[in-house]
């Protein structure tokens, strides 16, 4: 089973409005929730995932930060070697687990971050996320597109070594938005970056490439 955990986010619903896009052969092997953090703390998910999707902010939007259930469960997941998709904030799903900063590869760093590191940043403008030269086998499944009016997040804090798959070019500079890492445990963790206005869900090739994201991770090992 895939296990996909969403935030309301702002009201934007940037996950809820992902899973309704699901294929429906997709859909059925996917539990969905938004706001809703029992499956997550409750911690028997780990047993059947798959895949862990995460499109989420500890402690935003007046949700409250996962608790030791959760943390078990997430932590022996990533011990045995499952891939991890990290949508928009989500590096920052867990930020006050202090091994979780430390593994996941490339995290946003929020205002109050426990270890001391500077904020990174969301600027808010028209964007091209391009493809990455780069004979990562994603970079060929992988298509260019353009988000009007979205949040570009930036100096985020690389923790691992990673492979740049996407990036955009802005007036602070370029930046990567889509990287791959892997954890110490072999696991792959993909952080996909933009994606905040729910009108960008009605961009055509950015939903293909968080498609082509789960597929890649999906496949067998």
């Amino acid at each position: 089973m895939i296990y996909f955990f969403a935030d309301s986010h702002f009201e934007k619903h940037c996950g809820a409005k992902l899973y309704e896009q699901f294929p429906a052969e997709l859909a059925k092997r996917t539990v969905f929730t938004e706001n809703q953090w029992d499956v997550l703390e409750r911690g028997d998910w780990e047993r059947d995932c798959e895949l862990l999707i995460l499109n989420m902010i500890a402690t935003t939007c007046g949700q409250p930060h996962a608790g030791a259930g959760a943390e078990a469960a997430v932590k022996r997941y990533i011990e045995r070697g499952g891939n991890i998709l990290m949508l928009h904030g989500s590096s920052a799903a867990f930020w006050q687990w202090q091994w979780w900063r430390d593994i996941c590869g490339f995290r946003w760093v929020r205002p109050n971050d426990p270890d001391n590191v500077e904020r990174s940043i969301h600027p808010v403008r028209t964007f091209t996320t391009t493809v990455a030269k780069s004979r990562h086998p994603l970079t060929a499944k992988l298509k260019d597109f353009t988000l009007a009016d979205d949040e570009i997040y930036i100096k985020c804090e690389q923790m691992l070594p990673m492979t740049v798959l996407m990036e955009t070019n802005t007036d602070e500079g370029i930046y990567p938005q889509c990287v791959e890492c892997i954890t110490p445990y072999g696991g792959k963790e993909v952080i996909f970056l933009p994606g905040h206005r729910q009108e960008s869900f009605e961009n055509a090739d950015f939903i293909a490439d968080n498609f082509a994201l789960i597929e890649y991770l999906l496949e067998p090992k």
